[in-house]
């Protein structure tokens, strides 16, 4: 189940830059790291990706790679995912926030998402690299300040594609849902996985920071139980 657009208007302004902004430098970075050699490209993940160990043990980039660790992708798919997701839920966040606050909201999420799997894995060794933990952190931000959004999706139905309009409540809860059971399974038993489930968790409860990044005209709109 794939989110394809949330067909809503911006109400502030017509061109999300700082998401836009986003999807643009994610890529060139991507692209740039696709172009490094092999031991070169180890080097920079072993830096700039976020690992909980390093973090406690102040090696590697130390707490910066909570910030460049979001700008680092591990392949096309990867990227093409996270950008999907960003796209839909962060046009409209922005647009509550203005383009320099929205860009402080998605760095806290990130960065909040790799301190809080540091707090939580603290002996983990595998190197976190991604943006999902911050696009989890603005997802929901689109909860809280769109509650009765509707998000375009692409479901396949017996391999036949549709494309139904969900309430953004039970689509972002949806995928909330099924990062609890391997976060718990990571915390408990000790299982690894090549997805930062705790990340995204981390992410996902910074999204009550949102009311400190707001636009002053969104806040009062929200205050007043008006749509933002």
């Amino acid at each position: 189940m794939l989110p394809i657009n949330d067909a809503e208007p911006n109400r502030y302004i017509r061109i999300p830059y700082m998401t836009l902004t986003l999807i643009v430098v994610n890529t060139a970075i991507l692209f740039w790291e696709l172009n490094l050699s092999e031991n070169w490209l180890y080097v920079v993940i072993n830096t700039f990706g976020s690992t909980p160990s390093l973090l406690w043990a102040r090696e590697g980039a130390g707490v910066i790679s909570t910030i460049t660790s979001m700008f680092l992708h591990g392949g096309l798919f990867h990227l093409t995912g996270n950008m999907l997701f960003l796209w839909v839920f962060g046009r409209r966040v922005e647009d509550a926030c203005g383009p320099a606050r929205f860009l402080l909201f998605y760095l806290l999420a990130g960065t909040s998402s790799d301190l809080i799997t540091a707090l939580v894995l603290p002996r983990h060794d595998i190197r976190g690299i991604g943006a999902s933990g911050a696009i989890f952190g603005v997802m929901g931000a689109y909860l809280l300040l769109f509650p009765n959004g509707h998000i375009r999706t692409l479901y396949f139905l017996y391999l036949i594609p549709t494309w139904p309009r969900i309430r953004a409540f039970w689509f972002i809860f949806y995928y909330l849902a099924i990062q609890i059971v391997p976060a718990m399974n990571m915390y408990m038993n000790g299982v690894r996985y090549g997805i930062g489930y705790w990340a995204h968790l981390g992410g996902f409860f910074a999204c009550f920071a949102i009311f400190l990044f707001l636009r002053p005209e969104a806040f009062e709109r929200y205050m007043s139980n008006v749509p933002v």
